[in-house]
């Protein structure tokens, strides 16, 4: 339980505060819904740029329905088929951003990963988009389709994390979201799927 000596007013007053530390409820805040792609591995025959599968269509129409009531400015998506896919189910006005592509990797034949691209540059490609997108839409809602390890090297560069250190895959179809002032990063969430329930 918290102790508290203080009156309610000053409790309010405090935790007003702290949501604006965190940049809720400010003025000017550019929100950025990150999302990663639905699913397009089940039953996967294009391994080069696949399309949505069955499931992933599934899972692209339920975040269509959630997102669209968030009304945002604009949709923003990696020029990656499943991406796209995604991203038209939320608005026919698909916006693409070579920058918001998957990291470079690799599957070896083993199914193990290898990264080709530092994620030091990741950061910096993901950073400059979504910097970019929130100037475009200063205040506004916007929604950004990228990729798993993309999303996840920009989020543990917000969090101020060493690379590597967040250990989260998101979702299919998740939603993670930024709040961005100036100069200012702050997560609000980590990859929700609550329209998948």
């Amino acid at each position: 339980m918290l102790a508290v000596t203080a009156g309610s007013e000053q409790i309010t007053r405090a935790m007003k505060a702290l949501e604006a530390a965190f940049l809720i409820g400010i003025d000017g805040v550019t929100e950025t819904w990150l999302v990663r792609h639905a699913d397009c591995y089940q039953d996967i025959t294009d391994t080069a740029d696949p399309p949505l599968s069955a499931l992933g269509r599934g899972q692209a129409v339920r975040l269509a329905e959630r997102v669209r009531r968030a009304r945002p400015a604009a949709t923003y998506s990696s020029p990656y088929r499943r991406a796209i896919e995604t991203a038209r189910a939320i608005s026919d006005d698909v916006r693409v951003d070579e920058r918001l592509v998957e990291m470079d990797l690799v599957v070896n034949e083993d199914g193990s990963l290898v990264l080709r691209e530092p994620p030091t540059d990741v950061v910096d490609r993901m950073r400059a988009a979504i910097d970019e997108i929130g100037e475009r839409h200063p205040g506004g809602r916007v929604v950004v389709v990228s990729h798993g390890a993309a999303i996840i090297a920009y989020l543990t560069d917000v969090l101020q994390l060493e690379p590597g250190r967040l250990r989260m895959l998101p979702y299919y179809t998740s939603i993670s979201v930024v709040r961005a002032l100036g100069d200012r990063r702050m997560v609000g969430a980590l990859g929700d799927v609550a329209h998948l329930e």
